[in-house]
């Protein structure tokens, strides 16, 4: 059965910049990506409902017709969804109020309606808030039937050890784990250096690493081959980034390929605890969230220098250089360099030379792909520039 993980039109813009390098379905929330999530429950050759310019990276599929079924990458599958999915007769629809959750054939007459619990992401800021639920539902799925590698006897563990699960090739010694608020997945071949404490909900994925004396509260997702440092709380950071040293970064969405120089705080909190505004892309302006609580949103392949100083609600785009000490604006355009004395467009030549060396440096490649897919952002993408 042929299975598309599609982006919802009116979704895929209001969870900016992170979608402007991934469907919707290849945001990780939880200890899985939304399509993975699909995929545990149901099997099938799966592909890409996209926009055109990532389908190189995200291949739409081959071959579609009226027994295809199509589910809404910004939906977190359950087994009790996946169940109604797939008793989805040909041209019925699958809804929850409204929020579409799949339908079955290209043009589908009839609709569905489910009555159960439905979590959707809607806005970039539900990556983190709705963490902490989608983590704990990742855990028991995973961890279901299964047996935990021992643990080192050099670590104290607080709670119910039924909520520590650590994959083989995981190495933790004299680090402290709470599990009284939430479990703790530890991935193949993450490290946890001593001195760390680990209060749950968390998931570090494969060869995620803590290093020595880190602090980090639930709901917190390190993506794999991610280094962490400092103080995170309620964190959701894609493969391959780093904040491996001193500062604070809290209810905040880190993209993949980041790197967040040493000292670098991100505020979560205004100073008079009223509701926070954050850029919406489609809107072009600042909208209220209903938050008290929202960090840093930064986009792929960003990066800032030491003792960088974010404002609360920042939001930056893909391919971003803060060089200089400070507090830049709570808003940064994609491919654009500067700090507080002001921003310039980010020479493209140069950010694929950079990008080439730091994906070396983890055995990846920058492919010609790639680079048509930054070319994309840079040249049509509407950035506000």
């Amino acid at each position: 059965m042929c299975i598309v993980v599609y982006d919802p039109g009116h979704v895929s813009p209001n969870l900016l910049p992170i979608t402007y390098t991934r469907p919707v379905g290849d945001i990780r929330v939880g200890i899985s990506t939304m399509a993975e999530r699909w995929q545990a429950f149901l099997p099938g050759n799966y592909a890409w409902g996209s926009a055109e310019y990532l389908r190189e990276l995200f291949p739409a599929p081959e071959h579609v017709d009226g027994s295809t079924l199509y589910v809404a990458g910004n939906v977190v599958a359950t087994a009790e969804i996946a169940a109604a999915v797939s008793a989805l007769a040909p041209g019925q629809r699958l809804v929850a109020g409204e929020v579409e959750i799949a339908y079955r054939g290209a043009d589908p007459t009839a609709t569905v309606d489910y009555h159960g619990e439905v979590l959707a992401l809607q806005h970039v800021y539900d990556i983190f808030t709705l963490n902490d639920r989608v983590l704990k539902m990742d855990f028991d799925r995973i961890t279901a039937g299964r047996t935990s590698a021992p643990i080192d006897e050099s670590n104290t563990v607080l709670g119910d050890r039924s909520q520590l699960f650590i994959e083989e090739g995981a190495t933790i010694e004299c680090a402290t784990i709470n599990l009284r608020q939430g479990p703790v997945y530890i991935g193949r071949d993450a490290v946890v250096m001593e001195g760390c404490h680990l209060r749950g909900p968390i998931a570090l994925c494969e060869h995620a690493q803590v290093n020595m004396g880190a602090r980090i509260y639930g709901a917190t997702t390190l993506g794999p081959h991610c280094k962490v440092g400092g103080e995170l709380n309620n964190v959701v950071m894609w493969g391959f980034s780093n904040k491996a040293h001193d500062g604070f970064l809290g209810n905040a969405v880190i993209g993949q390929w980041c790197n967040l120089g040493g000292g670098t705080t991100a505020s979560n909190l205004k100073n008079d605890y009223t509701e926070v505004k954050l850029w919406n892309y489609p809107a072009g302006r600042f909208l209220r969230t209903g938050l008290q609580f929202c960090g840093l949103i930064m986009g792929d392949h960003s990066k800032s220098a030491i003792n960088t100083s974010f404002n609360t609600a920042t939001v930056i785009g893909v391919g971003c250089n803060i060089i200089s000490e400070g507090m830049p604006r709570v808003f940064i355009p994609s491919f654009t360099k500067g700090g507080t004395a002001g921003f310039d467009n980010v020479n493209l030549n140069e950010f694929f030379a950079v990008a080439q060396r730091v994906m070396a440096r983890r055995n990846q490649q920058l492919t010609d792909a790639h680079r048509r897919l930054f070319q994309y952002i840079n040249d049509f993408a509407d950035n506000f520039k």
